[in-house]
């Protein structure tokens, strides 16, 4: 029993830790989705919630550990017309927001925007050795693995590549760390915030940035700007993202901006919406 009792103490040390400090703006949370967003049955106020897939330093003392689990709410949703593709149809949209990270039964508050996001399959797919079963070795520890994106874990020698440069690390479980790289379409920047740390990056690139695995999927508003904190997810048929899906999100600093609210007349149009950053 003394086991279980010593781990809930640590879950509340660090509870308490992350309580008396923000968590930096600029700090990348990498989860696996544990509720399947679908435009068609989504009610606004609805709860979302998923799971911390990797351990996040924030300190040499302090760390979210792997299994927190993120929690926010659906803020707001339009179902696509029964004629979809014809004219004068539309498209589905939902918006939610993550606002509080729950470690030993404490509540953080937490304001986060994505940067990108995947399916499962490509989740699935970037757990997979790409070299021969002959060349597996015997144990993970030899594997080599393609992120998210497109770099390459060499577990063995626990290096990310990308075009022959390191760009990360990897441990032999493949967990991966590395500072973020801006997208090559500039779509989604480096490091913000002056939080130039490596990141905890679990499945995905450095330079990972929007959605991939998805047919018909557009991040429409990524959290960055008004409204803050609001992460909107646009399709021409329906939105339909399921359960275990990966999402990397990034801690933004609401500046004052609440998070909670719906916003006025979203749309998949709306100018001043903005993409995965």
């Amino acid at each position: 029993m003394r086991g279980p009792k010593v781990l809930a103490a640590g879950l509340l040390l660090v509870a308490a830790a992350l309580m008396a400090q923000e968590i930096p703006a600029g700090t990348v949370i990498p989860v696996m989705l544990r509720t399947t967003l679908d435009a068609r049955r989504a009610k606004v106020g609805q709860k979302i919630e998923a799971r911390v897939m990797q351990d996040i330093p924030l300190s040499s003392q302090t760390r979210i550990r792997a299994g927190a689990k993120l929690v926010g709410h659906v803020v707001e949703v339009t179902r696509s017309s029964a004629t979809s593709g014809s004219p004068g149809s539309r498209g589905s949209h939902i918006a939610i927001s993550f606002d509080r990270l729950m470690i030993g039964g404490a509540a953080i508050p937490v304001t986060t925007s994505l940067r990108s996001l995947a399916s499962m399959m490509e989740v699935f797919e970037a757990q997979l050795p790409t070299n021969a079963i002959d060349d597996y070795g015997t144990t993970p520890a030899d594997w080599v693995t393609v992120q998210i994106g497109g770099d390459v874990v060499y577990r063995g020698n626990g290096t990310v590549m990308t075009d022959g440069q390191v760009v990360g690390k990897s441990t032999i479980g493949g967990d991966v760390t590395a500072k973020l790289i801006a997208s090559r379409d500039r779509a989604c920047r480096g490091a913000v915030a002056d939080n130039d740390r490596e990141q905890a990056l679990w499945l995905f690139s450095p330079s990972a940035c929007g959605p991939y695995g998805f047919a018909d999927l557009k991040v429409v508003h990524a959290g960055r700007h008004d409204p803050v904190g609001q992460i909107i997810l646009a399709s021409d048929k329906n939105v339909h993202v399921p359960a275990g899906s990966g999402l990397l999100l990034r801690v933004t600093s609401a500046s004052g901006h609440s998070s909670t609210g719906s916003p006025s007349g979203v749309s998949s149009t709306r100018p001043a919406l903005r993409g995965p950053s």
